[in-house]
């Protein structure tokens, strides 16, 4: 299935023959010429001493607004030649289709905070929420369901191209919805079932988890078989650092310490997870920092590229006819009134 989009780029004034607008600097030429040279005269005199001192004066207030009108048809003429036109452009995006379902596992383990970001420690949940948001953000034209698990897996969200509320979502996933154990195969099964009946190209599962298989009614190779005859694709990758692990522990005064459990604390079955992605023609990532953990998604991001067709089309719709009238109306104004109020001696 394709994800077909239209998207309006926005409006934009143009002209089709913008050169012509060039005669527009012909007018104060024009105007200056006229002025100097000046008109037949209507009346003739034996000596022109008399007419001197008329003609020395500034044209009067009539024949500047006669001249006004005029000019102001030509202008509206030349802007009617040049076509100005009013476009909306469109943008339709075709993008091939590629649905993703993100597993994420919310199991206890998850709150040890063996990630740094900046100078500041961060949980295993927070870190990975942070990386998902950016690769949700990073593919605008896929549809992407969230599962998060624990003892058993639950929706967070179904296949979607709404990624706002995906993301506000995802923010919503916390530590501790349900009861506590890692159901890694019982999760995939459940991805697999969003996505077996969609008929989009490419069909994917990423599964994030820190620890191994220890709940659920479904084995996760049986799994990952059931996903590979779907043509389910699945990258697993491992959250967690290979060293102490910085993991907060309650006192009985009620404070919060940290406390360095040693590495390998929660065990992880990263023979599995290899095993699966190999399966399902996936690939296994071991994410034991915050860089790794974003070189992960990233690598992802890029071996699953989108194949987005985006076609632009331009609506445009003609003003030059309102310039005609506008001139039409000049003219006619500029006939009336030299004919009448300020009509001039023949």
């Amino acid at each position: 299935m394709n994800a077909s989009m239209i998207i309006a780029a926005g409006t934009f004034f143009s002209f089709a023959h913008p050169w012509l607008l060039l005669g527009l600097l012909a007018l104060p030429l024009l105007a200056l010429l006229r002025g100097k040279i000046g008109g037949t005269p209507g009346i003739l005199f034996s000596s022109t001493q008399l007419v001197v001192a008329v003609g020395k004066k500034r044209r009067s207030r009539a024949g500047a607004v006669l001249s006004s009108l005029i000019y102001g048809a030509m202008a509206c003429l030349i802007v009617a030649l040049a076509r100005p036109q009013i476009g909306h452009t469109l943008e339709h995006v075709t993008a091939s289709g590629v649905d993703i379902m993100l597993v994420l596992d919310v199991s206890g383990s998850m709150r040890a905070e063996d990630y740094v970001v900046g100078d500041k420690r961060m949980n295993r949940i927070d870190m990975v929420k942070r990386v998902t948001q950016d690769f949700i953000e990073a593919r605008p034209n896929d549809r992407i369901g969230i599962i998060a698990f624990a003892g058993r897996p639950y929706l967070v969200s179904p296949l979607t191209l709404d990624h706002d509320w995906l993301i506000q979502n995802l923010d919503r996933v916390q530590i501790g919805m349900v009861e506590d154990s890692t159901a890694i195969g019982s999760a995939l099964a459940s991805a697999a079932n969003r996505l077996k009946d969609r008929d989009s190209k490419t069909k994917i599962i990423v599964l994030l988890t820190d620890g191994a298989n220890n709940a659920g009614k479904v084995l996760p190779l049986t799994a990952a078989e059931a996903a590979k005859a779907l043509g389910i694709k699945i990258y697993t990758i491992v959250a967690g650092s290979n060293d102490p692990i910085p993991f907060p522990a309650k006192l009985q005064d009620g404070r919060t310490v940290l406390m360095d459990l040693p590495a390998g604390y929660f065990p992880i079955d990263e023979k599995l997870l290899d095993k699966i992605a190999q399966m399902c023609d996936g690939k296994y990532f071991r994410a034991t920092d915050t860089s790794s953990m974003n070189r992960s998604f990233k690598e992802i991001d890029r071996l699953e590229k989108t194949k987005v067709e985006v076609e632009k089309s331009a609506d445009y719709h003609d003003y030059f006819a309102l310039f005609l009238l506008i001139a039409a109306c000049l003219l006619i104004a500029e006939a009336i009134l030299s004919q009448t109020v300020w009509r001039r001696l023949p």
